[in-house]
Formats: C-alpha cells, structure tokens, sequence
C-alpha cells in the first residue's frame, strides 16, 4: 500500500509504502482507490485551518474506488463493486440532529480525510454505510470530484431555493457542476471569479453561463441568490450588495476569513445569510440520479498519487480550471 501522509499540519505530505493494507473491521469496507480528487477543504486541513486532524493522516474525501474486502456485517456488497467515499465518514446515529434527519448536524461525527484515514493512498477503509455505491462503467476520474464538490453544490444549490437568476463566487471545482445543473434546470447563471481570472471566466462562459466577471463587478442583473464557494469573508457583502430584496446568500465552504463589518442595510429588506455544512446520505441519492441525468461533465487534471504536493500547491495557486484528482 502507498499514501501520502500529513504528519505535520503545514509541512509538505510524505509518500509512505507498507507490505500491508488495513484490514476492515465490523461494518467496514477495504476499498481499494482508482481515483481521489482534491478539494479545497485537503487544504485547509493540510495548512492548519481545520483544528486537530488525526496525524498521521491520509488526506482526500472525494474517493472513487472498488470494493476488496468486507468487515464482519456487510452483506450486501460484492467484491469489485464501486463506491464513493465522501467527507462525512460516520455518524453517531443517536443525538438529536440524526434523530430528526439532519446527520449533517451529528454531535459525534467522524469525517474522511480529517478524523480518519482518506483517499490520498491506493486503499483505504470505510464505514460501508457511508459508501455509495456507483456506476461500473463510468469514468472513476471523472466521478471523484462529485463525491464533495459536486454533493455540497448541490446542498447549497437546495439552500438557494428556486432562484432564477443566481450568482456563483469562486468558479473552481464545485461552481463547475453547480453552473451545468442550475442551466440545465433553466435558472440564469452568474459566475464570479477572482480579478483578472480571465481563464475561469472563459471557461464559464464555455458551460453556458448568461455572464462571467471579477467578484469585483456588478452583474447585469440583481440576484435573487448566490452561493459562495470561495474560502473569502469579504464576498459575503459583495454578495448581499447584489441581491434583489429578499434574496439569500449561501456560504458553502467548510472554512471562510473572517466576514468584515458591514451597514445593515445589505440585510435589510429580509436578504439572508445561511452556510452549508457537510452532507446527508439523502443528497447523495438526491445527487447521484441527478448528475447522470443531467450529464454532468467534470473537467479533471489528473495528478499521480506521489504529486499530491503538487496538486495542493496547483489549487492554491488557482493554476486551473476544474478539479485535481490523484490517480494512484
């Protein structure tokens, strides 16, 4: 077995090689990894803004992989299925969060690539109640990036309601997915970039957006709702300032700067500030169908497992459009 292991938040992963994979325990699945994309959220652990990972770890929550081995249990899986892995790992199954359906909310959870072991490796272990099982003969690098970017979009994209006109900040991995299904299902796309970022404007545009332009422009049109996937506090009022009354603005990242001091008068007028956090089992089922029915397509720049450094570096930086996924 190899990974890439953080051993040191803010230090560079390690490649480590054993003769031995981890065997699954009651109720786990070995899996063995054809693909892992890389989110945003690998760099906030790695660099520290996610508070005490489990290290050693293996990082990666967007795993794509086939099943080799079944824990005492589990029957209902065949070996060689295929299954995704996502952030949230397990949950407790007894506070009063999963007791009203809102798994995402656990008082006790455990997440993949934080609390536990992820998929920056070519194998690794999962409760298999939280392995979705999915298609055989798709493309497993194409797939990968749906296991986060494309499941949190898509809760965000539920938290923004039925709104038609509707404003992407950050057009990276999870906006790419997001754009296709809001077009698809007929809303006008607004996407938002960094400055200057004229390559994922153009890239924006190729997905059928009605405009593409900094964070710093006003869009031709009010919005009666934007997501914001960009880790930057300072979008929030920016985002508020171009809304039509009564709109909302959804904030999708797991960890965002500090949102600076503003006039209430952006809020006035019943416009919203919500946040999304992590995912239930029920987007993905919600999610899955959806995606084939819709074609998404993923644009992935595929990275070997030893360039994961460089992956995260790559993402960083914003040096592409699309999403990084390790091929082990």
């Amino acid at each position: 077995m190899k990974a890439m292991v953080l051993t040191e938040v803010g230090k560079p992963l390690v490649l480590h090689e054993k003769a031995v994979t981890p065997p699954p325990q009651a109720g786990e699945v070995l899996v063995q990894v054809e693909a892992c994309a890389v989110c945003r959220t690998d760099l906030h652990v790695v660099d520290g803004d996610l508070k005490h990972p489990k290290l050693p770890l293996i990082p990666g929550h967007e795993i794509v992989g086939r099943v080799r081995a079944c824990g005492t249990g589990v029957h209902d899986l065949k070996i060689g299925t295929r299954v995704g892995i996502p952030w949230l790992g397990h949950t407790c199954g007894c506070c009063s969060f999963c007791r009203i359906h809102q798994e995402n909310l656990c008082d006790d959870p455990v997440f993949t690539g934080y609390t536990r072991d992820g998929g920056f490796a070519t194998h690794t272990v999962a409760d298999r109640n939280f392995a979705f099982e999915l298609d055989s003969q798709s493309d497993p690098v194409s797939l990968a990036p749906l296991l986060c970017a494309g499941l949190i979009g898509w809760r965000a994209l539920k938290k923004a309601g039925g709104a038609g006109n509707i404003g992407l900040y950050g057009f990276g991995a999870a906006a790419h997915i997001t754009a296709q299904i809001c077009i698809w299902q007929g809303r006008n796309v607004f996407a938002f970039t960094r400055p200057q970022d004229h390559l994922a404007q153009e890239f924006a545009k190729t997905l059928g957006v009605a405009w593409a332009g900094s964070s710093l422009e006003t869009p031709p049109k009010k919005l009666d709702a934007a997501i914001i996937f960009a880790p930057v506090g300072d979008l929030v009022p920016v985002a508020l300032n171009a809304l039509r009354k009564g709109g909302r603005v959804v904030c999708a990242g797991i960890h965002m700067s500090d949102i600076p001091q503003m006039p209430y008068s952006l809020l006035w007028q019943e416009r919203e500030v919500v946040s999304v956090a992590n995912l239930t089992r029920e987007d993905a089922k919600e999610f899955f169908p959806l995606a084939k029915e819709v074609n998404v397509k993923t644009q992935c720049i595929p990275y070997k497992l030893e360039q994961a450094n460089e992956a995260l570096e790559d993402l960083r930086n914003g040096s592409f459009s699309g999403a990084a996924v390790l091929v082990p």
